[in-house]
C-alpha cells in the first residue's frame, strides 16, 4: 500500500511517524499545489492532508485511491459528494485540540489582560535595575474573578474554556449562533446581551453562514470598552477592519487573534497597521499545535487508515 502525505510540513517534523511505515510505502510532500496534487497521488491508496484540495480535478486519475484522511476537524476542502460517489473513505480529526486550544485562549487572555509585553520589556530594558521602588504598575490590569466571559460556540472548546474560566471564578454566558444548541450548566443569552455583558468574549464556533462575518463594526461598538475579545474559532467569523478601527478608537480594550482570513497573514490585512502588543496580539494558527495535540491527531489518523484498509 502508499501512503502519500501532501502537506506533511502542516503537522510539523518532529512526532514519530514510523507506525505509517509499517502499513506500507510512505511518501510525504512538505506542501502540494493543486497542480502538483495528481502526479503524486496517481498510484497512492491512501491520501493524508491538511489543507490541500481533493476532487475530482487533483485526484481523478488516482485510480487505486480507497482513503482521504483529513489532520484537522474541518473539511472544506475536501469535494465529498465526488468522493462518495467513487466509493472513497474519508476522515476528518475532532477532538484532539480541545485542551491546547483551551490553553492557547487563557494565555492569550493573560498576556493582555497583564499587559505583559509591557513589564518584560520594562525589565528587559533594565528600567527596573536600581529603580526607586520594589514594585512597577503603571498599566493597569484586572483581576478575572468576578467578570463575565462570553462565549460564542459552546462545543467541546468552548465548553472547557468555561469550565476553566468558571474555576477562575468568571461568570459565563454563551451565545447559540444556530439557535440550536443548549447547555443546562450555563447562562445562555442572546447575541446582544452577550456584547453588552462581556467582559471577556472568546470565539470557537465554527465558519458557516450563522458566523461568517458575525463580529463587525456594529458587534465592537456594542461591546464594553473595557472588553477583551479573543478568536480561536475561524478567521472569517471576524471582519478585521472593522476590528481594526474598534482598537485603534479605543471601542475595546484588546484582541488576541489566532486565525485570521486569509493565512498566512495577506498583505493587506487591516490589523498589520496595529503593533500595540497591549492591544493586539496575533498569533500564527498555532493554538491547536502543541505536541501532545499533534501526536494525538497523527495517532488517530494511523488508526484510521488502520481501521479502513481492514474493511
Amino acid at each position: 500500500m502508499k501512503i502519500v502525505f501532501l502537506d506533511a510540513k502542516s503537522i510539523g517534523d518532529d512526532l514519530d511517524l514510523s507506525g505509517y511505515d509499517e502499513l506500507g510505502k510512505v511518501v510525504k510532500y512538505d506542501f502540494s499545489t493543486d497542480d502538483e496534487i495528481p502526479g503524486r497521488v496517481e498510484d497512492a491508496e491512501v491520501v493524508v492532508t491538511n489543507k490541500a484540495n481533493i476532487n475530482e480535478a487533483t485526484v481523478g486519475g488516482a485510480h487505486k485511491l480507497k482513503v482521504v484522511c483529513v489532520t484537522a476537524t474541518g473539511t472544506n476542502n475536501l469535494d465529498k459528494k465526488y468522493l462518495e460517489e467513487r466509493g472513497i473513505i474519508w476522515h476528518n480529526v475532532a477532538g484532539y485540540s480541545t485542551e491546547s486550544v483551551a490553553q492557547h485562549t487563557f494565555a492569550m487572555l493573560f498576556f493582555l489582560l497583564e499587559k505583559l509585553r509591557y513589564y518584560d520589556d520594562y525589565v528587559k530594558d533594565e528600567r527596573y535595575v536600581n529603580d526607586k521602588i520594589f514594585t512597577h504598575f503603571e498599566k493597569q490590569f484586572f483581576q478575572i474573578a468576578g467578570k463575565t466571559w462570553g462565549i460564542v460556540g459552546l462545543g467541546n472548546i468552548g465548553k472547557r474554556v468555561a469550565d476553566i474560566a468558571r474555576a477562575f471564578g468568571c461568570r459565563i454566558i454563551y451565545y447559540s449562533t444556530s439557535g440550536k444548541n443548549h447547555n443546562k450548566e450555563y447562562e445562555e443569552v442572546d447575541f446582544d446581551t452577550l456584547l453588552k455583558q462581556s467582559d471577556i468574549l472568546s470565539v470557537h464556533a465554527p465558519l458557516n453562514e450563522h458566523t461568517e462575518g458575525l463580529m463587525d463594526r456594529d458587534a465592537f461598538r456594542r461591546m464594553k470598552s473595557s472588553a477583551i475579545f479573543i478568536n480561536v474559532g475561524r478567521g472569517p467569523i471576524v471582519n478585521e477592519g472593522d476590528l481594526a478601527e474598534a482598537l485603534k478608537k479605543g471601542e475595546i480594550a484588546g484582541a488576541g487573534l489566532d486565525v485570521l482570513s486569509a493565512e498566512p497573514m495577506s498583505r493587506d490585512n487591516p490589523l498589520r497597521q496595529i503593533k500595540d502588543s497591549d492591544r493586539l496580539l496575533i498569533t500564527p494558527h498555532i493554538a491547536w499545535a502543541s505536541v501532545e495535540a499533534r501526536k494525538k491527531l497523527m495517532d488517530t489518523v494511523l488508526e484510521q487508515i488502520r481501521t479502513s484498509i481492514s474493511q
